[in-house]
């Protein structure tokens, strides 16, 4: 069963092996960036990174200079770490034409196998329980696979601006449409709330 949880340390095992599949990759959906990795690894590291993931997305929390509020996820198949994906509150300028209101990226090895289409669909869900409707997903004009999976999900081309494609995707209006995501369901005890 794929399921979106808060990112957590003590996934810690199975975060370090995604980044690794990944390489040199980005990692769309996840705030992670190749420089971080020294930092993260240091003990604790990962731990004060999942929990400032978490104040992102709580009213009034002070966010990196261009950031917006956001809702940070990781994708779990059958309790595997497949993947990451976040939902944006509101959107910039920027984020109008690249990243949208959800931006996500599963690993090399669990593609072609649907995960990407039922975490956006889980995500279109949150996206629906803020007030989203309908969420902008973008992604990279000559991505196939990304454009048939926001496809999949109800997307409708509005243009392509210089390499990003944008679709308007639908929210979903009831809550059983959703499935189980986010806060509904924490990973750990240490998931259920974010500690300063």
């Amino acid at each position: 069963m794929i399921e979106l949880v808060r990112p957590t340390s003590l996934l810690a095992e199975a975060w370090w092996e995604l980044v690794d599949e990944f390489g040199a990759a980005p990692i769309h959906g996840s705030a992670y960036r190749s420089d971080d990795r020294a930092e993260l690894e240091r003990p604790g590291g990962l731990e004060v990174w999942a929990d400032l993931l978490a104040s992102y997305e709580v009213p009034g929390t002070r966010l990196p200079e261009g950031w917006v509020p956001a809702s940070y996820r990781w994708i779990l198949d059958d309790d595997r770490l497949v993947g990451t994906v976040t939902v944006r509150h509101r959107l910039t300028d920027s984020l109008l034409v690249v990243g949208g209101h959800i931006g996500y990226a599963v690993r090399p090895s669990a593609r072609r196998r649907g995960v990407a289409t039922t975490a956006l669909g889980l995500a279109l869900g949150m996206a629906a329980r803020l007030g989203i409707d309908p969420a902008l997903v973008t992604c990279e004009d000559d991505n196939v696979a990304s454009a048939r999976t926001i496809e999949a999900n109800g997307g409708v081309l509005e243009d392509v601006r210089g390499t990003s494609r944008r679709y308007w995707v639908p929210t979903p209006r009831t809550v059983g449409a959703v499935g189980r995501v986010g806060p509904v369901r924490a990973v750990r005890a240490a998931d259920a709330e974010w500690r300063p």
